[in-house]
């Protein structure tokens, strides 16, 4: 499983940094390191949407606030 965040200006300003440590901290807490890969990307296309974030070439749009939430749900109910 691979997920990807966009890194590029407009994403950083809405939280992709924030994201991103979220999102280790979670596959680390959860012991999927052998399962969910983290890449990051310059611009996605979608700079409106928030911060675009890509699991399995699926696009999600991303808050900080919204992160653990679409983990659980994404994520942990795929694994």
């Amino acid at each position: 499983m691979k997920i990807t965040v966009c890194i590029g200006s407009s994403c950083h300003l809405k939280g992709s940094r924030q994201i991103v440590e979220e999102l280790q901290y979670l596959v680390a807490k959860n012991n999927l390191k052998e399962k969910v890969e983290l890449g990051g990307t310059f611009c996605m296309g979608d700079c409106k949407n928030g911060v675009c974030v890509t699991l399995d070439d699926k696009k999600f749009s991303l808050t900080p606030e919204t992160t653990a939430e679409f983990f659980e749900k994404e994520v942990l109910a795929k694994v």
